[in-house]
């Protein structure tokens, strides 16, 4: 059976981003799993640290037992998402103890989350994880400069963060970074934003991001490592296209499915109702947004 990491590098190979889909809560996983089956597509299913802080997503374990009861390896396969050393809040985070974790369970990817360090230790730490990750025979994610959204408190304007490149991954660090910490994967900023998740923010519609198309290829030039789209929600769809020729391989999808689960489950308080919601939005996405029916064979093959 192909490993997550060969999966990867044939979507990229093939100019197609897989998208990674939050699991913020456990009855989320079936109805995503059977949207992405029923297109004939492939994706990633992931749950973050947040997801399991913040939302309904219990732990790691809870996710992969979910994940274990419904999964189909032909269509999806298991992702752990940021595990921050520093988190939204400020606090340092026992990120090694969550990896070894997940790792253990049988988790088939993972990502260490040290862009708030300085680029030094980001890579020292990266290094570790995809130490202990290769060791476990699975690829390492991180990420290189600074998605933002995550944080507590207003984001500055948008058009402010795109104009200045404020936190955008720095092409004389990229080629390093890969180089030296060992990632398999790379998250990169270049215009896009996590969806926020404070309990003031996080039923807010996302800001309409778009992309610095320019730097996203040159990225690709100077890494050569699939590479990472995070806060996949709310992009303009002609950017996420394009960047699927640029080197995005893996595009992670968190608000959008969280938010409609969210909303039916309060409309119509029921969670067979939000399923149904749920995986109704899921198949719009692989569909009709990143255009990724019937391409499941191409990945495997």
């Amino acid at each position: 059976m192909k490993g997550t990491a060969d999966i990867i590098h044939a979507a990229r190979a093939a100019g197609l981003g897989l998208p990674a889909f939050n699991i913020a809560y456990l009855p989320m996983t079936e109805p995503v799993i059977r949207a992405v089956a029923d297109q004939d597509s492939f994706a990633l299913l992931e749950v973050s640290r947040i997801d399991w802080m913040k939302f309904g997503a219990k732990s790691p374990r809870a996710v992969m037992e979910e994940f274990r009861r419904r999964a189909s390896p032909s269509h999806v396969r298991i992702h752990l998402d940021h595990v921050p050393v520093i988190d939204e809040d400020g606090k340092r985070v026992d990120y090694r103890a969550v990896i070894e974790e997940a790792l253990s369970l049988g988790y088939e990817s993972v990502m260490v989350d040290a862009s708030r360090l300085p680029v030094e230790e980001n890579i020292r730490v990266t290094a570790e994880v995809a130490d202990l990750s290769h060791r476990a025979g699975v690829p390492c994610e991180s990420e290189l400069g600074a998605v933002l959204g995550h944080e507590a408190g207003p984001l500055p304007p948008y058009e402010e963060l795109f104009s200045t490149g404020k936190g955008f991954t720095r092409l004389d660090e990229a080629a390093r970074f890969v180089k030296e910490s060992g990632c398999d994967w790379l998250s990169v900023a270049v215009g896009n934003i996590h969806g926020a998740v404070s309990e003031a923010t996080k039923n807010q519609k996302k800001i309409q991001a778009r992309l610095a198309l320019d730097r996203l290829a040159k990225l690709w030039e100077c890494t050569r490592v699939p590479l990472v789209l995070h806060g996949g929600s709310g992009i303009r769809q002609e950017d996420v296209l394009a960047a699927m020729g640029m080197g995005i391989a893996k595009i992670n999808v968190g608000t959008e499915i969280r938010q409609a689960y969210e909303q039916a489950l309060k409309d119509r308080g029921s969670v067979t109702a939000a399923q149904d919601a749920l995986y109704d939005r899921t198949v719009v996405l692989v569909r009709d947004w990143f255009r990724l029916s019937g391409i499941r064979q191409r990945i495997l093959a």
